[in-house]
């Protein structure tokens, strides 16, 4: 049960990630996602362009903690840990 709640706030916060990266493109970027995408990685921004879209991820993380469900929140934090170690190996390779 413990695994399954912490899972669906993975799921959570892999969306919200993905929700908030695209928002973020669709607001502030001129030309298309796919575009966006490829400058983003050829210019080595690419770590920044998710740091942004994983803002997102406290609005899961609070709504769980307000909710009293821990363990999804739990699972909020562990993909934004994963998602802070993605980024750090962009900006460092």
């Amino acid at each position: 049960m413990v695994k399954k709640e912490v899972f669906i706030g993975m799921f959570a916060g892999i969306i919200a990630t993905l929700i908030g990266t695209i928002l973020y493109v669709l607001l502030f970027s001129k030309v298309s996602i796919e575009s966006t995408f490829d400058v983003a990685l050829e210019n080595d921004f690419l770590g920044s362009l998710i740091a942004l879209g994983a803002i997102a991820n406290f609005f899961p993380f609070f709504v769980f903690l307000r909710k009293k469900q821990d363990y999804r929140a739990r699972g909020v934090l562990i993909v934004s840990l994963f998602i802070a170690i993605l980024i750090a190996i962009l900006k460092f390779s």
